[in-house]
């Protein structure tokens, strides 16, 4: 959904997206680092797993009510529903060299949709298929303030950013590259 935050919404999302302390960059199972950096909100993301504490032994910064209900609007304006109760946010921050590799969100317990955010700088997102990384795929532009909202057959479609197209953020909006959000509901049980 282009344009689907203004630009005041996106300012106060870029600005609580600097206030969460924590941003890295998140080792892979096999040695690798990813090139974006992460905070995780309400659950922490390690590769293939979720835990309530970070790297450091920390707990992971909490998710905010406000951010839940975001989602359960995005979710109402994409698919007619509101019962959406996502309780993580992935925040991702893409400098101009930054990728995401093709890759699946399946460490929930929960297969209801992800929503996604885009702030600052745009990006091709590739949208795949759900059985492997290859084609068919679609890319798509995503700019500043856009929505994109994966569920029922296509939430276990493989995904990734192959490009950031840098300096192409409105400039009012203060911020060099890209900030994604992504908010996924775990299945997890509440502590």
């Amino acid at each position: 959904m282009p344009d689907w935050l203004d630009l005041d919404a996106q300012r106060r999302l870029v600005e609580a997206c600097r206030s969460w302390r924590g941003y890295r960059r998140t080792r892979l199972p096999n040695g690798g680092v990813m090139s974006v950096r992460t905070v995780c909100l309400g659950w922490h993301w390690y590769p293939y797993r979720y835990s309530k504490v970070t790297d450091d032994g920390s707990p992971v910064l909490p998710f905010p009510s406000w951010l839940g209900d975001l989602g359960r609007r995005a979710v109402l304006d994409a698919y007619g529903s509101s019962s959406y109760e996502p309780d993580i946010a992935l925040v991702n921050f893409y400098d101009s060299a930054a990728k995401m590799g093709m890759h699946q969100d399946k460490d929930e317990a929960s297969l209801e949709p992800v929503v996604s955010l885009s702030l600052g700088d745009a990006c091709v997102f590739r949208f795949g298929n759900t059985s492997d990384r290859g084609r068919p795929y679609t890319d798509v532009d995503l700019r500043s303030g856009d929505l994109f909202v994966f569920g029922g057959e296509s939430r276990l479609a493989f995904h990734g950013v192959p490009r950031v197209s840098p300096g192409t953020a409105d400039p009012e909006l203060g911020l060099a590259g890209r900030l994604n959000i992504t908010l996924r509901v775990s299945g997890f049980p509440r502590n």
